[in-house]
């Protein structure tokens, strides 16, 4: 019994030194490609903010819909550069989030949960997969943590 006690803990503390560095770099890349693609397909297309601005909460309604396009464009992308790399992942995160809920109660909420509905399904999934990033930072293969340990040295 103690055998299989050893080997789970074993196996367990290998799976934390690779969640350490694996885990959260998986949240970033693929958060990183959603909003790659969004922020690509703002850059390249027509700003349709104008049609929904009555419909952003508070105070993001009052922006000019030309200022709301450029950021949301230009956050989503270098958002996504950012969270590749690992650098600024937290700010980038609560960019992102506030980005996300925008886009959650002007464009999704009404539409129900269904994706298949343009429902707030993914956004709800991106706004829990921002959590462990903006409480745990970007993990350790990440730019951040490089700095922190190059700059931070306690």
């Amino acid at each position: 019994m103690n055998a299989i006690i050893n080997l789970y803990a074993g196996l367990g503390a290998l799976l934390d030194q690779a969640g350490s560095y694996i885990g959260l770099l998986s949240v970033r890349l693929l958060l990183a490609w959603e909003f790659w693609e969004s922020g690509v397909e703002k850059f390249r297309g027509d700003n349709w903010f104008a049609d929904i601005q009555g419909d952003f909460p508070f105070p993001f309604n009052w922006v000019p819909v030309d200022i709301s396009w450029f950021l949301s464009t230009w956050f989503e992308l270098a958002g996504a550069i950012a969270l590749v790399i690992g650098l600024g992942t937290r700010f980038f995160s609560i960019s992102l989030i506030i980005l996300t809920f925008v886009a959650w109660t002007s464009v999704h909420a009404g539409n129900g949960y269904n994706v298949c509905d343009n429902g707030y399904k993914l956004a709800l999934i991106y706004l829990v997969m921002f959590v462990p990033l903006l409480l745990n930072g970007a993990g350790k293969l990440s730019l951040d943590h490089w700095l922190a340990r190059r700059f931070l040295k306690s």
